[in-house]
């Protein structure tokens, strides 16, 4: 169950909600040994919702090379996320999850402009160093 909640979490932080297995496995290794706080995140995430399963019900797509989170996908995540209110003490089940209460397709998370930036400028550095890798080979 924590294994698919962490999948969730991490397709839901890639553009497009796309990585390829390397750096799905990079990224679950490097939480995995992050220590309790993660491994308790995941356990009260998957708390709201115990039927969870990411395939069968059409959270996450398999594509060639990686795997993608679908609306669904991220709509179950924002259910699993919210802060429930003091009142509220009922947990979300996956057929509640399902339900045509949520919105049927969600737009893509919108990413902080630093996060462009840094993303830019660490092509720019990868671009700069190919090129002078190719004028010292030559």
């Amino acid at each position: 169950m924590n294994f698919q909640v962490t999948v969730l979490k991490i397709l839901a932080a890639y553009p497009d909600g796309f990585a390829v297995m390397e750096d799905l496995k990079r990224d679950m290794a490097i939480l995995a040994t992050s220590g309790r706080d993660w491994a308790d995140r995941t356990r009260r995430l998957a708390a709201r919702v115990p039927d969870l399963d990411i395939w069968s019900q059409g959270l996450v797509e398999r594509l060639s090379g990686g795997w993608k989170i679908t609306s669904k996908g991220r709509a179950v995540l924002e259910v699993m996320e919210a802060r429930p209110a003091a009142s509220e003490t009922a947990h979300v089940t996956a057929s509640e999850s399902s339900s045509p209460s949520l919105p049927e397709s969600i737009p893509p998370l919108r990413q902080p402009p630093d996060r462009a930036k840094r993303r830019r400028e660490r092509w720019e550095r990868r671009r700069e160093a190919r090129e002078r890798a190719r004028a010292n080979a030559s």
